[in-house]
């Protein structure tokens, strides 16, 4: 194909078109097949060719395409990005059109992701030109990628066979990526509500059911649902190929911290097995409540946990470390009445200075109202009251 004569090419194009073949098209048009690296498909202008070979919209489809060919051989993703927007365009305009059949959902998928890797590259060169904002054209291209999708969401035909309903999920999961990347999350929220709800939710290709619940899992974790995380993170963990280990790695790095929130924790051998030492410190200094340990841990760790945005997910784990670690008094000081000048005392020798009675009190009511200790603050007499029986409740481990 990289020795092929423009008519050569077109002629491919053409006849899995026609066949509706939407495989083949998707391969013709994708930036993935050998034909972009040939000097003689880089046109910059091949409208007056295509319409020769394509009705409309095919023939701006095809003409726009060889032009973004053109600009990724001259190294302009801002041009390669135009001209993939309007192949997008074109698509839709295609896609519309096609009643009854989705044969082009292939197509549609290779379209939109180039447009989307394209828009990433545009906007580096724009904000390293300082002629743009990070994110402003992958937002742009999040807002043709909608296009698709409503054409898709809104096809109402009853056989299933047919509908274009089947290509959502892959759009969402582009769309996520995008949001994800330039942090608006909150607008997941519509296109969670219409996965969701469809019809056919459970009966998408696994791959993408894995990548959509790792998605949402991770949104439920940074609105703070940590049982709705637990959950869509441990199926796309539980799901992911087992010859994928680099994507089960991916999901732990979320599902462990929502995990360790909700009281249950990585074993070492999990940690080890999928490496993840970063994790390590965290989790011994989480069971044996040791704060100066997490804090130092954390610091040490910082730049990876902030690049995996769960820096502040891990510092809500204190609050488990302050269990533990008063776990530790109450054994020490073998009574059921524990005097909180005991915690304040506890928390100066892990260098927390800055610690009175009083926060120690509202550290106490956290941990009783969250289930992590049994009794209650005797505040006449300065005290913690626990439960003779079971007052600090066992955290288990998982995987």
């Amino acid at each position: 194909m990289a020795h092929f004569t423009p008519n050569q090419y077109f002629q491919q194009v053409e006849g899995a078109l026609s066949e509706k073949d939407g495989e083949a098209a998707a391969d013709l048009l994708s930036f993935k097949h050998a034909h972009i690296a040939s000097p003689r498909l880089q046109i910059p202008n091949a409208q007056s060719q295509c319409e020769r070979w394509f009705e409309q919209p095919y023939d701006e489809l095809v003409a726009c395409h060889l032009r973004a060919v053109w600009a990724i051989a001259n190294s302009d993703y801002i041009e390669a990005y135009a001209s993939q927007a309007g192949v997008v365009q074109a698509f839709i305009r295609a896609f519309q059109t096609q009643k009854d059949e989705n044969w082009s959902l292939p197509l549609m998928n290779a379209v939109t992701l180039d447009l989307r890797q394209f828009a990433s590259k545009a906007d580096k060169q724009l904000t390293s030109s300082g002629r743009g904002n990070p994110g402003d054209t992958l937002e742009k291209s999040a807002e043709a990628i909608m296009g698709c999708f409503r054409v898709c969401a809104s096809d109402s035909r009853s056989s299933l066979d047919v509908s274009k309903k089947w290509g959502m999920l892959a759009l969402v999961i582009q769309l996520f990526k995008i949001y994800f990347k330039i942090n608006k999350l909150h607008l997941c929220r519509p296109l969670i509500r219409a996965i969701e709800s469809a019809p056919i939710k459970e009966q998408f290709k696994i791959g993408h059911l894995v990548a959509y619940r790792f998605f949402v899992g991770r949104k439920y974790m940074f609105d703070g649902d940590y049982k709705g995380a637990d959950e869509y993170l441990t199926y796309a963990f539980e799901h992911c190929h087992k010859r994928s280990p680099k994507n089960k790695r991916a999901a732990l790095i979320y599902l462990i911290p929502v995990k360790m929130l909700l009281g249950y924790m990585p074993t070492l051998a999990v940690l080890n097995k999928y490496k993840l030492p970063q994790f390590t410190d965290v989790v011994k200094a989480v069971k044996t409540g040791n704060l100066l340990l997490l804090n130092q841990t954390l610091e040490k760790q910082q730049a990876f946990f902030i690049q995996c945005g769960i820096y502040l997910i891990l510092e809500k784990l204190k609050i488990i470390t302050y269990r533990n670690l008063f776990k530790k008094v109450s054994l020490l000081m073998k009574t059921h009445q524990l005097p909180l000048e005991a915690f304040v005392m506890a928390l100066k020798t892990m260098q927390v200075e800055d610690m009175d009675v009083v926060e120690v009190q509202c550290i106490i009511a956290n941990l009783i109202y969250m289930g992590y200790i049994k009794g209650y603050i005797s505040h006449q007499h300065q005290k913690l009251v626990v439960s003779k029986q079971n007052a600090f409740p066992v955290l288990t481990t998982f995987l």
